[in-house]
């Protein structure tokens, strides 16, 4: 069953953060979830990340773990450690796919880990869900 967004979401006021140092990436995954209507920021490194999240809390972020600077566990295990990002969801993208790196992104507080090469139809349904969450 495909996830709906619920009706009370208005898309374009959702705030979402693309956190991945490949411009290419950050495009696929901005064009996949351009069809249902969201606006996006990215950011290029951790760093850069957590400049964004402090300046202008995203509703929901969908951060990669392999980058320069700091990756995306650094960047998970500081918004959790954080009071004021703490319950922004996360929803990892990566290229890491063994079962020990989804258990460790998923125990430090990850909503959702999506491998890559991402699939159009799960990442979607990922933001759908956590977004539904998050306004209920």
């Amino acid at each position: 069953m495909k996830e709906v967004l619920n009706p009370e979401i208005d898309p374009k006021k959702v705030k979402i953060l693309v956190v991945d140092d490949i411009p290419l990436n950050v495009l696929l995954v901005k064009k996949m979830l351009q069809p249902l209507g969201f606006e996006t920021s990215e950011a290029e490194d951790g760093v850069v990340a957590m400049e964004k999240i402090e300046a202008d809390k995203p509703d929901l972020i969908l951060l990669d773990l392999m980058m320069p600077r700091m990756d995306g566990f650094e960047v998970l295990r500081r918004l959790r450690a954080n009071e004021e990002t703490k319950s922004i969801p996360v929803i990892i993208l990566s290229a890491l796919n063994s079962n020990d790196d989804v258990a460790k992104g998923i125990s430090m507080g990850a909503e959702d880990y999506i491998t890559k090469p991402i699939i159009m139809d799960r990442l979607q349904s990922s933001v759908i869900k956590q977004l539904n969450k998050l306004f209920e």
